[in-house]
């Protein structure tokens, strides 16, 4: 086990798969930093969603702005991941609901 910015994040292999996170929680780095960065929840608010420490939300950001490559890559992967993944399991419901109001697209 990797602990680094003291005793707010580390990085465990079995955890997160292996993805820096939040001691005593699952979320992990690039979460905190999509809710701060990309959906604009202040860190006031996510410590208090999560029931974390203000500190470790903003050990958080430490981490993520010293690591941003390397984090950025990886919410590039999982997006990109999580993209393949409707392309290949399309919503049974969607198409249901498609179909139900008449409309072909899509």
């Amino acid at each position: 086990m990797t602990i680094t910015l003291t005793q707010y994040i580390e990085i465990t292999p079995d955890t997160r798969n292996g993805r820096p996170h939040v001691i005593g929680s699952r979320i992990t780095v690039a979460e905190i930093a999509i809710m701060y960065l990309k959906i604009g929840q202040s860190l006031e608010l996510i410590a208090g969603k999560y029931k974390l420490s203000l500190a470790s939300v903003y050990a958080a950001m430490s981490y993520y702005y010293e690591h941003q490559k390397e984090i950025e890559e990886q919410i590039a992967d999982d997006e990109s991941f999580a993209d393949q993944f409707e392309k290949n399991n399309p919503s049974k419901l969607q198409a249901k609901l498609r179909k139900l109001r008449g409309d072909s697209t899509n």
